[in-house]
């Protein structure tokens, strides 16, 4: 079976609904409009050319919880003394299935739905990576009648110039050269299946899809999530999302306001607790942030939270002594929590593109990064810094942000990636499979 047969046929059950397809306008018109919400600012004064635009919804507010300072303060000091660092930071269960149903057949008509929404939400965040992309490569296929070295060539260029990265480019081509010549392919037409076969085979690498996706859960008691990253990127913002996601799950979640430096990150994630009803542990700005963490350690396990999500401060991945407060800050959660934290995500902004790379190489010397997150990957032409990231640096993809609403936070799958990239070919090689 060709591989994009196999795609359609994983993600996509019959044919677009009218609904669907208005939804997508919708989504794709209000992505396009770059007109801010004057509440949904994550930006520092002494930044102002950083900005974390945030998309502050949620159904009911809760008082939020302000633990005392005494006891983390006492607590991080002494993580001070292990190894003393410099702290001066820089400041629903779906009811579509009928009834008559078998269980096995209900569950799996559920999973399928799942499936496609998730890959039609792929599809609407990458328009615009999928646009760009796919017209080039449309006019490079469009500009030969057989697969030669020319060919690849310019093919290397048009997948370098969506960020997948060189040395990325450098191992897919000469795998590709390999795989066209394997299977005797004269027409460029059907390498463009080929190339989307091989991102996938690249993202995963070794690795079973199991062991990247999805964040670790901590089955034993309280799960902790230490998010990192540098102002402007959306940190507090997929935060908030990943509050309500997991929430909507069922779980009891708590947030400990750790990035006590940047003016109104605390009340920004105060506003997050009260829209998305969940607590927030917080001390006053420019408090010691490890003992903020420490203290939201505290008020989770009095509350029987099952997770903590602790925010971070993040000026520039080049402050020395911000990298020693993240590691303090992660001693303090290893001490308490024995295994924790459960993960180190990364959030970076997929809209800097290689600038990205840097960021994660810095930050993960410091904090030991677990997975990345790739914020506001529907406002960028270049998606493929995904595959940089993932090849280069050994580290998955773990959520990515598809949009501005709080639902638009999904966890990474290569394939629904891929068909999301490769969208418009996939129903053009259906037309013509048919005509």
């Amino acid at each position: 079976m060709s591989f994009f047969k196999k795609l359609k046929e994983k993600f996509v059950k019959g044919p677009e609904s009218e609904e669907e397809k208005e939804e997508q306008q919708v989504h794709e018109t209000e992505n396009s409009d770059d007109q801010e919400h004057p509440l949904e600012t994550d930006v520092d004064p002494a930044d102002t050319h950083e900005q974390d635009v945030t998309d502050l919804q949620g159904e009911t507010e809760t008082p939020e919880t302000e633990a005392p300072a005494e006891d983390g303060e006492k607590y991080a000091a002494e993580a001070d003394e292990e190894e003393p660092v410099e702290s001066t930071l820089d400041k629903e269960d779906e009811q579509g299935v009928e009834e008559s149903l078998p269980e096995d057949d209900a569950a799996e008509s559920l999973e399928e739905d799942e499936k496609a929404s998730i890959a039609s939400k792929f599809k609407m965040g990458l328009a615009k990576t999928r646009n760009s992309f796919s017209t080039k490569i449309n006019d490079l296929v469009a500009r030969y009648r057989t697969v030669d070295e020319d060919f690849f060539e310019e093919l290397e260029e048009v997948l370098i110039s969506a960020d997948v990265g060189v040395t990325t480019v450098m191992e897919m081509i000469e795998e590709l050269e390999m795989e066209v010549k394997r299977r005797n392919v004269q027409d460029p037409q059907k390498v463009k299946e080929i190339i989307s076969e091989k991102l996938v085979e690249i993202y995963y690498g070794d690795d079973r899809a199991e062991e990247i996706e999805g964040l670790n859960e901590n089955p034993d008691g309280l799960t902790i999530y230490l998010f990192v990253g540098v102002n402007g990127v959306g940190k507090t913002t997929t935060i908030g999302k990943l509050a309500h996601r997991l929430k909507s799950e069922g779980k009891n979640v708590t947030l400990a306001a750790g990035d006590t430096f940047r003016a109104g990150a605390i009340e920004q994630l105060e506003e997050w607790g009260k829209r998305v009803g969940v607590n927030v542990t917080k001390h006053s700005e420019g408090s010691d942030p490890a003992a903020v963490i420490y203290d939201g350690i505290q008020s989770a396990k009095s509350k029987n939270a099952d997770v903590l999500i602790c925010d971070t401060a993040g000026r520039l991945q080049n402050k020395v002594n911000l990298m020693n407060e993240l590691s303090k800050v992660k001693r303090v959660i290893e001490r308490e929590v024995p295994g924790a934290p459960h993960e180190v995500l990364l959030v970076l902004d997929a809209t800097t593109g290689q600038n990205a790379m840097s960021q994660a190489k810095t930050f993960s010397e410091a904090t030991d990064v677990s997975g990345i997150v790739l914020s506001k990957l529907d406002g960028t032409a270049k998606g493929g810094i995904v595959l940089a990231i993932r090849n280069e640096l050994e580290i998955p993809v773990k959520l990515v942000g598809l949009g501005e609403r709080v639902t638009d936070l999904e966890t990474f799958d290569a394939h629904a990636f891929v068909y999301g990239l490769f969208a418009d070919m996939i129903e053009e090689y259906e037309e013509e499979e048919l005509s």
